[in-house]
């Protein structure tokens, strides 16, 4: 049987999705557009309270998507011109680019090569290095949140701020704390590949400190409490009324879906077991990821480490299996951060990441049968 004759599996497909809430949703929205409450209308005040219950945070602000997050949590806690902020070369770019955004420099410290996450003697070297350091961003990469045993008590010595960069991991959890209400401040964003996601570009920062959500929601809004009335200069990051409505629906699956996606991982996990691919890379064979026994996993993303990734890729798009690479290039290699002063080299976990990663098809609605398809595929290149 050729490739041909397969349906693809696509490494996302939201028309399942939509199939399901879609409907609840349109109801939703037209409701909004009938009431003509399309800026910073009830649902925006809504789904920030839902978001707090639900996460623990003592404030929820919403802006318009994850970067402004990101930006919006430094603003309002004050990080910005002669601060510096640790985080990861292992991440998408917004999480340097918002720091560079708030006038902060960025200082880069390497992975943990099993979770991919930020590392904690990473981050140790690089505040004992540079006296500036501020704050410290660790991304929840896919899904887990960072080691918060290890990073908790070193931003206390150290007297660091703590801004959660938690775009891949609403509902995820650490020692039964959840993700946004770990440190000082949390950035989510709700693009539409994110497990609990908008209809287009929405973010969200939670905070600890009930003041600093209050000069967020300032911020967000060209710096006005009151109509007209300036206290300081801000940015327009408001997050769509109509957004926060499509939010709203999603929030009541979205336990459901973070558990399916556990059922998924699960699977791919029994069925490779059953190969003899698992390994390690340098022998031919695959890592799988793993779910830290601290914290709750909501697996945005299903991330092997392989040899010939570039090759099996190829190979898996000739049978119409979708995957991807998150991210091909560390963040102190890209040309647009060269003045950042890093080189290649420096940074050898998320260098060596970066060259092995593969995302697999993983979302809630995804079918055993297409799973086999996927490892079956894996199995033949390899092996």
């Amino acid at each position: 049987m050729s490739s041909t004759d397969f349906a693809p599996v696509p490494i996302l497909d939201l028309s399942r999705q939509y199939a399901t809430v879609g409907d609840e949703i349109g109801r939703a929205i037209a409701d909004v557009c009938a009431g003509g409450r399309f800026i910073l209308g009830r649902e925006v005040s809504d789904f920030e309270a839902a978001f707090t219950r639900t996460t623990g945070a003592t404030e929820a602000v919403g802006c318009a998507s994850g970067t402004d997050a990101l930006w919006l949590a430094m603003a309002a806690l004050g990080v910005g011109e002669g601060a510096a902020v640790v985080t990861t070369p292992f991440s998408f770019f917004a999480t340097v680019s918002s720091i560079l955004r708030a006038g902060a420099r960025p200082v880069l410290a390497d992975i943990d090569p099993i979770s991919f996450n930020i590392s904690a003697d990473a981050v140790a070297d690089a505040v004992a290095a540079n006296p500036d350091v501020r704050a410290v961003i660790p991304v929840h990469l896919y899904g887990q949140c960072a080691d918060w045993d290890a990073l908790a008590p070193l931003a206390k010595k150290h007297g660091l701020l703590t801004i959660e960069d938690a775009a891949q991991a609403f509902g995820a959890s650490w020692s039964g704390t959840e993700a946004g209400a770990l440190g000082d401040a949390g950035a989510f964003s709700f693009y539409p590949t994110k497990n609990l996601s908008a209809w287009g570009d929405a973010g969200l920062t939670t905070f600890r400190d009930a003041a600093a959500g209050e000069r967020a929601r300032a911020l967000r809004a060209h710096g006005m409490r009151r109509r007209y009335y300036h206290d300081e200069v801000g940015w327009n990051s408001r997050l769509d009324t109509v957004q926060a409505a499509v939010l709203l629906v999603k929030m009541k699956y979205i336990a459901q879906w973070n558990e399916d996606r556990r059922s998924v991982a699960a699977r791919y996990a029994a069925m490779f077991a059953d190969t003899n691919l698992v390994g390690t890379v340098a022998d031919g064979g695959i890592v799988l990821p793993t779910a830290d026994s601290r914290g709750v996993h909501v697996w945005h993303q299903y991330v092997i480490r392989t040899p010939r990734r570039d090759e099996l890729r190829a190979h898996l798009a000739s049978l119409k299996i979708g995957s991807e690479i998150y991210y091909p290039v560390p963040l102190h290699m890209q040309d647009a951060l060269q003045n950042l002063g890093y080189r290649a080299g420096q940074f050898p976990e998320s260098e060596k990441a970066a060259r092995e990663v593969l995302a697999l098809p993983i979302y809630p609605e995804l079918r055993e049968g297409e799973q086999i398809r996927v490892v079956e595929a894996i199995q033949g290149f390899l092996r």
